[in-house]
């Protein structure tokens, strides 16, 4: 579990790490080097979870890893795939994401971090997200390093 005290704010208790793949943690199927040596730090802390209707068929051999666990589903009804997973987990969740198919699980977590990558970014996922970043290194980084979400989110 990762405790992040936040001056003026409740602190947050993140058990559970959910991301988006495709234009999120990945561009054109590929997961991006930066974004596998963070996930191999946090997964020593948090659950990992991968969300993905896996439009390149992908995502199994670039999330092989341990403390990873992939969610596939099928591209019609991804976002409500998508909150019913993070519904169904016990304890504090941070959402990443860039998508339409987003919004509905950002309304879930604890903490939304919208991730403007190589594939853009949703206009309205923008409006429901409590952080903005220009990369999934970056957004993950706030997890490693709290400091930076602290200075971001304090009241």
């Amino acid at each position: 579990m990762i405790r992040i005290e936040i001056p003026g704010r409740e602190p947050l208790e993140i058990a559970h790490v959910v991301l988006d793949y495709n234009g999120t943690i990945a561009v054109d199927g590929a997961l991006l080097p930066s974004v596998r040596q963070r996930l191999e730090q946090l997964r020593e802390a948090v659950e990992i979870h991968v969300l993905t209707a896996d439009t390149y068929g992908t995502v199994w051999e670039q999330c092989q890893m341990p403390g990873v666990a992939v969610h596939t589903f099928p591209r019609a009804g991804a976002a409500a795939c998508k909150a019913e997973i993070v519904s169904a987990l016990q304890g504090g969740v941070v959402c990443f994401g860039n998508g339409f198919n987003d919004i509905p699980m950002f309304s879930l977590a604890a903490l939304s971090v919208a991730v403007l990558e190589g594939e853009g970014l949703c206009a309205q996922l923008l409006t429901r997200a409590d952080v903005l970043v220009t990369s999934a290194a970056d957004g993950l980084d706030l997890l490693l390093k709290p400091d930076r979400l602290r200075a971001t989110l304090r009241s």
